[in-house]
């Protein structure tokens, strides 16, 4: 070739950016980060949106205390999702962050460094307390932050704030003054290791071996209906709970029969005497029935206690069933719900012998100072040496557990404070048919929560937390008082709770409070605190209610699928107790993070996966992306090979935008934009597609759908954009005329989706997408941030289904060039030359667009028939090396006379292209 021919490769219009291919996040994140704070960006994305329809997303507070893990992850990075979403719609969408600060995880924290709680007074302990949970939630920010979590969080909520705290108190005013907060002594869960009254959310389920025991009650007086002597049997797991046993509770309904074995009248359930007799090895054979009663006839009968000279009463109770045991109900009234409701009916006193730790009291006579699980053995002993021990044995089964110290509980009866559940039952269950979900069996299992609660026990025998606001006179009389109350609701939101431990009773009174009660003038201070989940219920309240910028109800409350026990459960009990409605006016839950083989993770297991380490390594978009790609209403997995998975995903459409960018460097959308109806028909195809592809994405955000947009975006990118539309598009790219209309024509529709997808994406992948932003060219704004969302569009189904087929069609045809190849008779395709029939639902012309460009060969021939030729599914297809020479600028195959003949180098086209 003559040295001063032109190198062709200059006259091409190859991509040009500096947008990297390699993401670099790690070091490009923070960047942004910082830019981002320094530019105010989340004030402006405020104040765009100011006076818009308002969306709240209220955040239901983290426990301040330890490092984030994957759950925080994936609970922040959604709600982060969520709200930008729809800032992004132009709502105004502030997000206000918020920690759960005050409870048993931060005293236990303390003590486990080393804080000596003996050593200090309750001031100097609750002000350790703080500065425990300031650190915790500095540490937490940071790692959110870090994330791309976008929110107020120079201004987050704490539960330890005085207004959120003056807020609950003011909660709880409420409902004292509507007469559902009474005090009363009740077996509720109770925890020995943490010496403190647990919630219902505060449990969690683990297998316990226990002894399971049958012991005898012999008829004391048997109301003319059974002779003395005559053995009740009961069955139970608990052991210690003997001692506190008043009655034995049998069905009014059921029958009952007594018969005789060695000499012993015995009396179980009917319906379980077979069942019985094989529990405790009495030969069926040496069984005689003697007697039958129906359970109602025994009511009132006593029989006396094994262990002590003391009558049990036969009480009838509905809660008798006939699914275990013999039919016969031990009742102790102080450690049992039901039997607490047969205690209550049956005037039978609340006797609990066991203390703060676990421990019996001289209640327990000979069992003073024994521990209730080492007691189990003693009082078996004991059982068995009074003759009233059937049988011992011991079995494995599930059994409620502290969540915090993991150690099982016990059921005791203290005297508590109390909400009532039942007098508002009705109302909050009205409440959750109003809410909406996005899976309905969540609505009802919600429902069944509600409806099978009991009264919440609020009170803590803790010190880290917000004081019950109640006193006692002289003679022990509570005093509930909403004037009281709110008194002392003022001065917590001037000094904070401290200000109740800090002063004397009577300095938190009102001045010149008297009682009946005290007549010297005498007061003391409750010294329970209220129960955390009390603390988060109430935040309605303390954030949204008193925050201007926000507003209740909240639009959405977004938790672990564990919060429907917990914090969903709490706030719908307060905000409906207080205000009548429901806090929240939609219900979404997500599910546990597991390892790759659905594992919990665990340190002993080796399978923890820290976000402060992914970020490290990979990046904070790559753990959004994960995200996206979870089916996050469920429990969803990560793994290393998960995660590189995901990184492949991030560098495919990481590497389609730059390829976007590249090919729209000389694109001005306000100068070079052709107008739709002057669109080449492919170019309105893709036009189509990514409308079809854009209004889906926008109805999975509204549906928190993120999985399938993961699976859809890839699809498009992988298939229609990269295997088809920029494959096909290299060729106009690159070798037409700069201004060319079919040149104009595809830039029009690439730039449409680089911009737009780009604005879909950026709730996602938040930091790539502000650095693709940066790289396009003609954008108008500081930020992708402050963009809106493009709109829905119309779709031509009809268009779209033509060139669906086409696609269909033109598989055909890359089926038979990658035969071509296998066979060597092509390597690129454009050596390739294609003869093919017409299809049987298309005519080619119909696409309005050259098949040689579309197939990415040199020549196609069209014939109507093709005999010789292989048939694939639509069309018969001939592939053979194409006629001509090479153009040394295009590389297609022409057989123009000046190429053939030597005259030039390049064909007709490309000589067209270089003379304009």
């Amino acid at each position: 070739m003559d040295e001063n021919k032109m190198h062709y490769k200059d006259t091409l219009l190859m991509p040009k950016t500096d947008f990297k291919m390699r993401g670099g996040l790690i070091n490009k994140e923070p960047a942004y980060q910082k830019k981002w704070e320094e530019m105010n960006l989340y004030d402006k994305k405020l104040k765009m949106n100011e006076g818009n329809t308002p969306y709240v997303l209220h955040d239901g507070p983290p426990y301040a205390n330890g490092d984030l893990h994957m759950g925080h992850a994936l609970n922040k990075v959604i709600k982060d999702i969520i709200v930008r979403n729809k800032q992004m719609q132009g709502y105004y969408a502030p997000y206000v962050p918020g920690w759960d600060t005050h409870g048993l995880p931060i005293e236990q924290a303390l003590t486990n460094k080393g804080v000596d709680r003996k050593s200090m007074t309750t001031e100097e302990f609750r002000k350790k307390c703080l500065e425990f949970a300031y650190s915790q939630v500095d540490l937490q920010r940071a790692g959110f932050k870090r994330m791309g979590i976008d929110g107020h969080w120079d201004t987050p909520y704490l539960t330890s704030d005085y207004e959120v705290e003056a807020a609950q108190v003011r909660v709880l005013k409420d409902m004292v003054e509507k007469g559902l907060i009474y005090r009363g002594k009740k077996p509720i869960y109770w925890s020995p290791v943490s010496e403190s009254s647990l919630a219902e959310a505060e449990l969690e389920y683990q297998d316990k071996v226990s002894p399971s025991i049958y012991v005898t009650f012999k008829v004391d007086d048997g109301k003319g209906v059974l002779d003395s002597g005559v053995n009740f049997v009961i069955w139970t797991t608990t052991p210690w709970t003997i001692p506190s046993n008043l009655g034995l509770a049998v069905h009014p309904n059921l029958n009952y029969v007594q018969f005789n074995y060695e000499s012993e009248e015995y009396i179980v359930a009917e319906d379980l005497l077979d069942f019985f007799c094989e529990e405790v090895e009495f030969d069926k054979d040496k069984v005689t029935r003697t007697k039958e009663f129906q359970g109602q006839q025994l009511e009132y009968i006593t029989a006396r206690h094994p262990l002590y000279d003391r009558p049990s009463l036969v009480v009838l109770g509905n809660h008798v069933t006939t699914e275990q045991g013999t039919g016969v109900v031990h009742t102790a009234p102080g450690h049992g719900d039901d039997d607490y409701q047969m205690g209550l009916l049956y005037d039978l006193e609340i006797l609990s012998p066991i203390d703060d730790k676990g421990v019996f009291t001289s209640e327990g006579g000979k069992y003073e100072g024994l521990f209730y699980d080492d007691a189990n053995k003693v009082i078996t002993a004991d059982l068995e040496q009074k003759d009233a021990l059937l049988k011992l044995k011991f079995f494995k089964h599930s059994y409620p557990h502290d969540w915090r110290s993991k150690t099982p509980v016990i059921f005791r009866a203290t005297p508590q404070w109390f909400a009532s559940v039942k007098n508002v039952r009705a109302d909050v269950l009205e409440q959750l048919t109003n809410t909406k979900f996005q899976i309905e069996w969540n609505r009802e299992r919600m429902m069944n929560m509600i409806k099978n609660r009991g009264d919440w026990v609020i009170s803590r025998q803790r010190v880290w937390g917000v004081p019950l606001p109640f006193f006692f006179a002289e003679d022990d009389t509570p005093i509930i008082d909403v004037d009281v109350i709110e008194h002392v609701a003022q001065l917590i939101e001037t000094h904070g709770t401290d200000v109740w431990f800090e002063r004397e009773a009577k300095d938190l009174l009102p001045e010149g409070f008297t009682h009946e009660g005290s007549p010297n003038g005498e007061f003391r201070k409750e010294m329970d605190i209220m129960d955390v989940w009390f603390d988060s219920g109430s935040t309605h309240r303390g954030v949204l209610e008193t925050r201007d910028y926000l507003s209740y109800p909240g639009d959405l409350y977004f938790e672990g699928s564990d919060q429907y026990r917990g914090w969903f459960n709490s706030s719908l009990i307060t905000s409906v107790a207080t205000r009548g409605v429901a806090p929240y006016k939609e219900l979404l839950s997500h599910g546990f993070v597991m390892d790759g083989e659905g594992k919990k993770m665990s340190k002993s297991l080796g399978n923890v996966i820290l976000p402060t380490k992914v970020m490290q390594q990979m990046g904070a978009d790559i753990i959004r992306l994960w995200v996206m790609s979870s089916d996050f209403e469920e429990d969803v997995r990560i793994s290393d090979d998960i995660l590189k998975q995901v990184s492949e995903v991030y560098r495919k459409v990481r590497n389609t935008f730059r390829f976007l960018l590249g090919n729209v460097n000389d694109f001005n959308p306000d100068k070079n934009t052709v107008a739709y109806a002057d669109l080449l028909e492919v170019d309105k195809f893709m036009y189509n597609r990514f409308a079809e592809l854009k209004n889906f994405l926008l109805d999975a955000y509204e549906r928190y759908d993120y999985v399938s947009m993961y699976q859809t975006l890839q699809n498009f990118i992988n298939v229609e954009l990269s295997n088809f539309y920029l494959d096909y598009g290299k060729d106009i790219l690159y070798i037409e005329a700069e201004d060319s209309h079919i040149r104009r024509s595809m830039q029009t529709v690439l730039y449409k989706i680089l911009t737009e997808l780009n604005t879909l994406l950026a709730p996602v992948l938040v930091h790539t997408a502000e650095e693709i932003y940066e790289f396009t060219p003609h954008t108008e704004k500081e930020s992708v941030h402050l963009e809106l969302y493009p709109e829905k569009e119309d779709v031509d189904n009809a268009l779209l289904e033509k060139w669906k087929y086409f696609m269909d069609v033109r598989d055909d045809v890359l089926k038979a060039l990658e035969v071509a190849r296998s066979e060597k008779t092509i390597g690129k395709s454009l050596e390739a030359k294609v003869t093919v029939t017409q299809p049987e639902n298309l005519n080619y012309s119909d696409l309005n667009s050259p098949l040689e460009q579309l197939f990415i060969v040199s020549h196609v021939e069209i014939v109507d028939q093709l005999d010789d030729a292989p048939k694939y599914k639509h069309i018969h297809v001939d592939v053979q090396h194409a006629d001509g020479v090479r153009c040394e600028r295009c590389w297609n195959y022409s057989s123009d006379a000046s190429i053939v003949e030597g005259d030039s180098d390049i064909c007709s086209r490309c000589q067209d292209v270089l003379q304009k």
